[in-house]
């Protein structure tokens, strides 16, 4: 979402960043184009004033302009007052009541449902939780057939009894009760805009639920509109956080920038995709790193560690090392690559590399290439011949010459791996990640 912001936000910094001396001149001039950017990103223009006044201010003071390094400098004042927007840190979830109620609220297409299945997978598996989710939302066609889909997609109960939105609401609440149930998600009903039948039906919840988080499900793609529906939640409910969904849309993102600043209230959790495992905890170092083009490796980490076999890399470390790593090894490092997401995805993490593309079928078809030869083939690469060649190309859909290419990148990377292999220590991935 944040990548043309990203591309102009990186340019700007890094001519901060190679000029040996910076006037207030120059510091003017690059922020008037900080200024457009983010107003071009739709960031609401009290926040952007905000943000501009705070870093030449902060710019401008303890001789910044005057040391051997300003344009590292100042890329460190943007890098804090973006941290700032976005709320200096991590907010969690208030979990502390027995059962904790969390209360998703917000208007019709924002993403509610899908933000409470998300959310619902997210407690049970990351903090192993046990959940229950409740359908309250009787306004919208098949809105309860909807959350019990991903109910079952995610294997977590969904209690739908009652007859009107708080009768099922309290009726969830006692079921948890008796069920020993530690997290109750009500999923709520929206309207297409606030209104006062809206507003009165989540009052009468939250004074009978009295619940531990109201979080506002906020679609980020709305743009300004976002920032007001947001005000109106918390001016009427008290909202406790903000999950913002579709943040892997093509929209201008700049709600996500403004949202925090204007309502005063933490982004706890956003949505960037459509899977169930789709829900990120919001980190404002790590959202305004990548913004400025320095990546999140601690996300990535993470998520490897989540994500990726750790035996395997294991082994993986001892065939470098001892030159026995193959096509079949190749092979399974894609694919334990690919669980992580789509490439493009994973390279918004790594500093500098958030605006490169990586044609995803071009490594389709090297694994369509790959599946097409028999284990003895990946094994041994050096038995395949035209004939073989022929067969692989053949059923993979490619050409004999793209099997070639694969085949010579691979003996390639694998004479790379001879040069470095001493560089990695036995053991090196046994733990490694955690360590780090």
């Amino acid at each position: 979402m944040f990548n043309n912001l990203t591309e102009k936000l990186t340019g700007v910094l890094e001519r901060f960043r190679r000029q040996g001396q910076l006037s207030e001149k120059d510091l003017d001039e690059g922020l008037r184009e900080v200024r457009l950017a983010l107003l071009e990103a739709d960031v609401n223009y009290k926040v952007v004033k905000k943000f501009i006044d705070s870093v030449k201010q902060k710019a401008l003071g303890d001789d910044i302009l005057k040391s051997l390094t300003p344009g590292q400098q100042v890329v460190k004042v943007v890098r804090d007052e973006l941290v700032q927007i976005f709320g200096q840190k991590h907010a969690d979830l208030n979990l502390s009541r027995y059962p904790s109620v969390l209360l998703m609220v917000g208007l019709q297409g924002s993403g509610k449902t899908t933000a409470s299945s998300k959310l619902a997978k997210h407690l049970a598996t990351k903090s192993q939780k046990k959940v229950l989710l409740a359908a309250t939302d009787l306004q919208r066609p098949a809105a309860i057939e909807q959350l019990k889909q991903l109910g079952n997609r995610i294997g977590q109960p969904v209690f739908t009894e009652g007859k009107t939105p708080v009768q099922v609401a309290v009726g969830a609440l006692d079921h948890a009760r008796k069920n020993s149930i530690d997290v109750l998600i009500i999923d709520t009903a929206g309207r297409l805009q606030i209104n006062e039948e809206l507003m009165a039906e989540l009052d009468e919840m939250k004074a009978k639920l009295q619940p531990s988080e109201i979080l506002l499900v906020a679609d980020a793609m709305t743009g300004q509109e976002a920032v007001n529906i947001a005000q109106a939640f918390d001016q009427r409910l008290a909202i406790s956080g903000i999950i913002l969904t579709k943040m892997d849309g093509d929209a201008r993102g700049g709600a996500a920038l403004s949202m925090v600043e204007v309502t005063g209230k933490p982004i706890k959790f956003i949505g960037i995709g459509e899977k169930p495992e789709d829900l990120e905890i919001f980190y404002p170092d790590r959202m305004a790193e990548r913004i400025l083009g320095m990546g999140d490796i601690l996300g990535l980490i993470e998520q490897a560690e989540a994500e990726l076999d750790h035996a395997d890399a294991e082994d993986f470390v001892k065939k470098v090392q001892q030159d026995k790593f193959t096509l079949e090894d190749f092979r399974k490092q894609i694919n334990q690559v690919r669980r992580l997401g789509p490439i493009n995805k994973l390279l918004q993490k790594l500093p500098g590399m958030g605006n490169v593309e990586v044609d995803e079928k071009a490594l389709t078809r090297v694994e369509a290439i790959m599946s097409s030869m028999t284990v003895q083939e990946r094994k041994r690469p050096e038995i395949l011949n035209g004939s073989r060649k022929m067969r692989i190309a053949s059923g993979s859909g490619v050409q004999v010459s793209d099997v070639n290419k694969l085949l010579k990148r691979f003996d390639e990377a694998r004479q790379m791996m001879k040069m470095l292999k001493h560089q990695l220590p036995r053991g090196a991935m046994r733990g490694g990640l955690r360590r780090r």
